[in-house]
């Protein structure tokens, strides 16, 4: 039987952008947590750190579109090359800030600049749609793609917290930097893969979120988002309750495993059933897989909700991205995919702020509370999409 995997990759030059996008969107998973390790281990507390980590993850929300919107206008090597300076110099000064003591106003500017940094998901996946639009093979792309996001997020905040605390406080945030130069350049570079700037049909004045279509998608990863937050902060708290921390990551990284293979087994599927139909499946079962959370009262317990909840991450992921490729026009393909990736981004610092509220009002489960919130406007989401879309 045929690899779907391998068969993606029968295109020259899809290697090399793969790989290179792989190095670009690490940045993205580094920065924040390095920037509160630096900033943590060099002022001696979290809440300058936390507020300064804030304003990076506000500002790339609000940047990362409209980047999108001049890479569809203009083209992928005209604008990365020039939001990725900006961002990652930005970034390099925010570190000598850091290190030459400057005022706080200064870390919160150039932390502001910094989220100038290009949504490198959505680049990769613009050029597989340009590669594949029409085809079976780019949900399986887009498969590839979600699960190369989880494992970025999976090794990248390790990887810059170690650093940070082995080497030197800087460390974690100057190889987010560094990768993130390396990673653009060798991504622009694959002049093969580019896609084309299509002719623009509509208004450019207006943000693609006004759409009713994409601000539905845009909420379910949003609610998704708060889920994947929830999950983080009640896993630490819980297994601390416990008397287990070492735990939590034990339990996240059955959370990660479980929509991981879950996107690659979906991501080889020929499924014939019309996308808004799997749009809606993939919806209702995000939310019913929440329910087993409120369960939750040993470890063993919140390692098996943990998985449960993690398998449709992933396949309503992929759904939604494909489902914006056929609602969107392709001169605004980068936009529409950015606003759904911004989407859960933002979900992800509601959900693990919302829930370490309820944590420190009422223990460490109650969190899970969020998560059925989340859930309900999931499915709420799915089915006003359905019934718009289908």
């Amino acid at each position: 039987m045929a690899n779907p995997y391998a068969e993606l990759f029968q295109v020259p030059g899809a290697r090399a952008f793969v790989l290179a996008g792989m190095l670009a969107r690490m940045p993205i998973s580094m920065t924040g947590i390095g920037l509160i390790t630096m900033l943590s281990q060099v002022h001696g507390g979290y809440g300058l750190a936390g507020s300064v980590a804030a304003v990076f993850a506000l500002a790339t929300a609000f940047c990362a579109p409209q980047v999108s919107r001049w890479v569809d206008r203009y083209g992928q090597g005209k604008v990365l090359p020039i939001a990725a300076l900006i961002g990652g110099g930005a970034l390099l000064m925010v570190l000598l800030c850091t290190r030459l003591q400057a005022p706080n106003w200064t870390l919160f500017l150039f932390a502001a600049l910094a989220g100038c940094m290009p949504n490198m998901s959505a680049m990769v996946r613009a050029r597989w749609t340009e590669l594949y639009r029409g085809q079976p093979r780019l949900q399986t792309a887009f498969a590839l793609e979600s699960v190369l996001d989880e494992v970025c997020f999976i090794i990248g905040p390790p990887i810059s917290v170690g650093l940070s605390v082995v080497l030197f406080p800087e460390a974690g945030p100057l190889v987010a930097a560094v990768l993130l130069a390396i990673g653009v350049t060798t991504f622009v570079l694959q002049r093969q893969t580019e896609p084309p700037v299509h002719a623009h049909h509509d208004a450019h004045g207006r943000w693609l979120i006004a759409s009713p279509s994409v601000l539905i998608l845009m909420v379910l990863l949003l609610a998704m988002g708060v889920i994947v937050g929830v999950v983080d902060v009640v896993s630490v708290a819980f297994a601390q309750h416990q008397g287990q921390p070492a735990a939590a990551s034990i339990v996240l990284s059955v959370y990660a495993i479980g929509s991981c293979l879950a996107g690659l087994a979906f991501g080889a599927l020929k499924l014939k059933a019309p996308l808004p139909r799997q749009f809606l499946y993939c919806g209702v079962a995000t939310a019913v897989t929440t329910l087993p959370l409120l369960l939750v009262s040993n470890i063993p317990g919140l390692a098996a909700a943990i998985f449960i909840s993690g398998l449709f991450f992933a396949p309503t992921l992929i759904v939604s991205m494909a489902m914006v490729e056929q609602i969107v026009a392709p001169s605004r393909l980068t936009e529409g995919m950015t606003w759904l990736i911004t989407g859960l981004s933002i979900g992800v610092a509601i959900g693990a702020a919302s829930s370490g509220w309820m944590i420190d009002h009422f223990g460490a489960a109650s969190g899970f509370w969020v998560a059925l919130a989340a859930g309900a406007v999931v499915l709420g989401s799915a089915v006003l999409g359905y019934r718009r879309l289908g």
